[in-house]
């Protein structure tokens, strides 16, 4: 026989389990939305890249009824007499030798600061922090001018010089975060054995710092690769032009805009970046939360 409580009990389990059903549909409908929104422009490039140039701008429908691949045919003839090779190779090169310069710099700066007892440690390292405070836009004239005295510019130096100094004081903030977590005992030991500094950075501390290192490289590639403001400023000669530069003269050449072979050129230029991040992405969030959130 079914007493009272019994039922009373029976009820409110239905009731709870309704509710916690209710806000799972409730949650993932939610989580389908942010999908849709986040997606829609990758749809948007992906079929803006199969219309012809005039049905892409004000046109409503979002995949072409009638596909055409001449956008990606034009990308062969090259743009303003320059193969589009050429500005993925330039792009290439910047973002390849970005990732090497800061890797490279920004460790061993890293290095100095977490590991290495030094007169006014504290004040430089606090310093570089301050640096980024500074916006971009207040160091782009005096170091325009400074380049410009040394007859640098249409060069790739200007680009890639300050990635070879520890300019990018957030990458060494990352780096020295996370080798302040290792245990000072495997300095202790490698000086024990005779190892100076640099054998300690090299085959001890660069090791296990591979997450910090990997997140790096990956923000630093992404970074490089969508750069615009810098080769704007640098680059003077189309041949010399990275991907974003070659995406302008789709606007400027004749003073006509070809948006489909734009949007076609843009699809193709994420190609290069989503495999860089798909190769590493598994050691982004690794490197993220044992890097940046330690005190």
């Amino acid at each position: 026989m079914t007493t009272p409580s019994t039922s009373l009990t029976s009820s409110k389990s239905l009731t709870s389990s309704g509710r916690a059903r209710i806000r799972s549909v409730v949650w993932h409908l939610g989580a389908l939305a942010v999908l849709a929104v986040i997606l829609y422009p990758v749809v948007w490039v992906i079929g803006g890249s199969f219309k012809p140039g005039d049905k892409i701008i004000g046109s409503l429908q979002l995949l072409p009824t009638d596909p055409i691949t001449e956008n990606y045919r034009r990308l062969g003839d090259g743009i303003a007499d320059v193969p589009v090779t050429t500005f993925f190779t330039n792009s290439l090169f910047l973002a390849v030798g970005s990732v090497i310069g800061v890797l490279f710099s920004c460790s061993l700066a890293a290095y100095a600061f977490a590991r290495i007892r030094f007169a006014g440690r504290n004040v430089l390292f606090t310093l570089m922090i301050s640096t980024l405070l500074l916006p971009f836009q207040i160091l782009i004239i005096p170091q325009y001018i400074l380049f410009q005295k040394m007859e640098l510019i249409n060069t790739y130096v200007p680009l890639l010089l300050g990635k070879y100094l520890a300019a990018d004081a957030f990458f060494v903030f990352l780096m020295v975060q996370f080798m302040r977590g290792l245990p000072r005992e495997l300095d202790e030991a490698a000086r024990l054995d005779g190892c100076g500094h640099l054998r300690i950075y090299w085959n001890i501390v660069l090791p296990l710092c591979r997450p910090a290192l990997i997140t790096s490289a990956i923000f630093t590639f992404i970074w490089s690769w969508n750069d615009f403001i810098g080769p704007l400023l640098y680059l003077n000669e189309p041949d010399k032009y990275t991907v974003s530069m070659g995406l302008k003269l789709f606007i400027d050449q004749d003073s006509v805009a070809d948006y489909g072979g734009m949007v076609a050129m843009s699809l193709v230029a994420l190609l290069p970046v989503l495999l860089f991040f798909l190769a590493f992405q598994r050691y982004l969030v690794e490197g993220a939360s044992t890097s940046g959130l330690k005190g």
